[in-house]
């Protein structure tokens, strides 16, 4: 489904359906200039989403040799189609640390590092073979690695008369990125701020505190003078700095929530911590959750306990392979 979202600039959504999956869908948005055209996101390596962005750019008319794609980080419903839209001729833009990731990923060990973090963090080896049959991430994720033009934090760009600048926004991912058009004050904030779900914070292998990055990126976006933010899922009915007061709000509690588990229950991991902790799966306790929700409340649980222990408040210690957790 495609919907015009503003004119001048012509900014369109393509609705990309994910079938099966809490986020529902990818909002893919798109620039139209006379000139050239901006692509965001694509959506995951599925026939139903690939079905949805194909129809959606041919109703735009929408040739992607002179189209540029952004990424606005390497999660496989923003980039899982790339092989399957792009040209010879069009420019792939995504973040240089991102990209990094997602090379470590294809030629590297980057899930075989993951699986052993999680199980030294108390899941077991049963659960962690399972998600690797269901995780959509690992699923649903480009069939080989794509060619990106890598971008850093404040570059600039121009879409026909327009420019943009890429705001490098660290936490849901290492280099996640919005982009910002200064002059007309509208701001694509792919996954850092949504508005009816609170963005997945998790743990990254070299990163020492995803969710004290992702609060600063927070405070870096509340400096701009925004009108219209477009988020990559779901819909924006609120003003975004009163949604980033809500999701401030939302780790505060959480924070304090998982201090005082580890307080009440001392020697603890991060499994039994997040198995005790406050979700949004409705009818649904710890044991009925599915191992992919479980893999994201885990890889939360664990961005929390960074945070906690890169401010001195708790201590971890290892027993026969896997980390506890103590209280300071």
């Amino acid at each position: 489904m495609v919907e015009q979202i503003n004119t001048k600039p012509d900014i369109y959504k393509i609705s990309v359906p994910l079938p099966n999956n809490p986020l529902k869908v990818l909002n893919s948005y798109i620039l139209k200039t006379p000139a050239e055209n901006l692509v965001i996101d694509t959506g995951f390596n599925q026939p139903e989403c690939l079905s949805a962005l194909t129809e959606g750019l041919k109703e735009l008319d929408i040739d992607m040799n002179r189209t540029t794609l952004f990424l606005t980080h390497l999660h496989s419903d923003h980039v899982g189609l790339v092989n399957h839209i792009v040209t010879d001729k069009t420019r792939v833009f995504m973040s240089h640390v991102d990209y990094s990731y997602l090379t470590r990923t294809y030629v590297g060990d980057n899930w075989s590092w993951m699986e052993e973090k999680f199980y030294r963090e108390g899941l077991s080896k049963d659960l962690i073979l399972l998600q690797r049959e269901v995780n959509p991430a690992r699923s649903y994720a480009p069939e080989y690695l794509f060619k990106v033009q890598s971008i850093y934090d404040n570059e600039i760009f121009t879409i026909g008369d327009y420019t943009f600048r890429c705001i490098w926004t660290p936490g849901h991912t290492p280099g996640h990125t919005c982009l910002f058009m200064e002059q007309e004050k509208i701001l694509f904030s792919g996954d850092h701020i949504l508005f009816d779900i609170t963005p997945n914070i998790t743990m990254w292998r070299d990163v020492e505190d995803s969710l004290g990055n992702y609060l600063e990126s927070l405070k870096k976006i509340r400096s701009l003078d925004i009108s219209l933010t477009l988020p990559a899922h779901r819909k924006n009915d609120m003003d975004v700095y009163e949604r980033i007061e809500q999701i401030e709000e939302h780790h505060d509690r959480r924070i304090n929530q998982t201090l005082s588990i580890i307080q009440q229950e001392p020697g603890l991991n991060a499994c039994e911590i997040g198995a005790r902790m406050t979700w949004s799966m409705r009818g649904k306790n710890w044991a009925e959750f599915p191992i992919q929700q479980k893999w994201f409340a885990i890889g939360e649980t664990i961005s929390h306990l960074d945070y906690l222990i890169k401010r001195d408040r708790i201590v971890r210690h290892k027993e026969k392979n896997i980390i506890y957790y103590t209280a300071v």
